[in-house]
């Protein structure tokens, strides 16, 4: 029997199923769960691929639990187990009464989170009525906040939650739509706050205008990015290269510190130049490569404590900072004294919120998907590692994520 997390979702069932089950910090065990049957709007999912996530890492490990009481305390493992797994393609299995432009066989990406809008509420809540879906007030995730995830064969998910792939995209390659949102509401968010220095649509280096233009003189003082910095070259950080040099037309010195020659490498094929953290001090790098000026935007991608201590030495004054990675353990608040100092922006988007389509499907996905359809955005090249099978999450789980080789895994089913 497992928990009230995945069970409150699969209460209406029919045979059984087998679910990846975090049953304890560290503990993933192959377990026959029930089989879910899809409501009136809901579609039942034969799960393809579900990519590995940091955020399933962390929750792995115990250094997070999301599914939480209604007083806002974590529910111990103990008490309910959980499936994992938030990036994910499958195939329509079966669909509810009321769906009516999705069919078995449908080949699809899913938008992990249910909002007022994938539920139909009415009237919508604050954040879901201005695109912010993924700070719904009565906002759920699969394979996050406790209802059940993608390390299952099968899932049941809001129908308008499912957007529709064609017959030749790879579904380990589609299951990076997830990520890939991500990265395109966080820029998109940065584009959209106004700062000193901006990146804005289709003119970086040479065209940005500034986001307070006409305030102070701002348009004329060096208003855009010059100098882009990216702290860490994982899955994030590699799509934040490419989203600013291909989608953003970013055409300013656009720098990526990595310890990792691998995915060092991808930088620069990707677009970037990069520096070596461990072989020079990050910091008087970015001077000299910046010839004193300092990075105009920042992006934080690693989690790391060590550095975001050091983000006051890499931003120019006024520049914008954004807070991507999460983590930042063994840090205390006085890191936060040079840098209050700066007057940066900070911002820190989370989720691929954005709106949604005429049918209801999150345009941030839409989005996502179509730049990899396109080719805009190669998330294939991130992909190291494939585990065939359900009955290899565990490993997967227990692999060296941090090793030499390894940039992206995916489970494929």
């Amino acid at each position: 029997m497992i928990g009230q997390g995945v069970s409150r979702e699969t209460a209406a069932v029919g045979t059984g199923m087998r679910a990846a089950v975090l049953v304890g910090v560290g503990r993933i065990e192959v377990r026959e769960v029930p089989r879910p049957h899809p409501g009136p709007r809901e579609v039942l999912l034969r799960v393809a691929a579900v990519g590995l996530c940091g955020t399933d890492l962390h929750i792995f490990a115990g250094h997070a639990n999301y599914n939480r009481d209604e007083r806002g305390r974590p529910i111990p493992l103990a008490d309910e187990p959980q499936v994992l797994g938030h990036e994910i393609a499958g195939v329509v299995e079966a669909t509810g009464a009321e769906v009516h432009d999705l069919r078995p066989g449908d080949r699809v990406v899913v938008d992990q989170g249910r909002s007022c809008v994938s539920e139909a509420r009415s009237p919508l809540c604050e954040y879901c009525a201005s695109g912010d879906s993924h700070q719904c007030e009565l906002y759920r995730e699969h394979g996050i906040t406790g209802l059940p995830g993608g390390f299952a064969e099968y899932l049941t998910i809001p129908a308008v939650n499912a957007v529709r792939i064609g017959p030749d995209l790879d579904a380990a390659v589609a299951a990076l739509t997830e990520p890939l949102g991500c990265v395109v509401h966080s820029s998109d968010v940065v584009t959209r706050t106004p700062a000193r220095y901006a990146v804005q649509g289709g003119k970086g280096g040479k065209g940005g205008k500034g986001g307070k233009g006409g305030k102070g003189g701002r348009d004329g003082m060096g208003g855009h990015v010059r100098h882009a910095l990216i702290c860490g070259a994982g899955p994030a950080g590699l799509l934040f290269v490419q989203y600013l040099r291909s989608v953003l037309g970013f055409d300013g010195l656009l720098l990526v510190s990595e310890p990792n020659a691998r995915k060092r490498a991808l930088a620069e094929r990707f677009g970037a130049e990069t520096i070596d953290p461990g072989a020079v001090d990050l910091v008087e790098a970015v001077h000299e490569r910046t010839r004193g000026r300092r990075a105009e935007l920042v992006i934080e991608a690693t989690g790391s404590g060590q550095v975001f201590a050091s983000i006051a030495g890499l931003v120019r004054k006024q520049g914008t900072v954004l807070l991507y990675g999460h983590g930042h353990a063994g840090v205390d608040l006085s890191a936060m004294n040079q840098l209050q100092f700066l007057e940066p922006t900070l911002v820190s988007p989370v989720g691929a919120s954005g709106g949604w389509e005429a049918d209801g499907r999150p345009t941030t996905y839409v989005r996502a998907l179509r730049l990899i359809e396109r080719g805009q955005v190669d998330v294939g090249s991130l992909i190291t590692h494939r585990y065939p099978s359900l009955d290899s999450v565990p490993r997967a789980f227990a692999a060296d994520h941090g090793g030499p080789n390894y940039v992206k895994g995916v489970v494929t089913l």
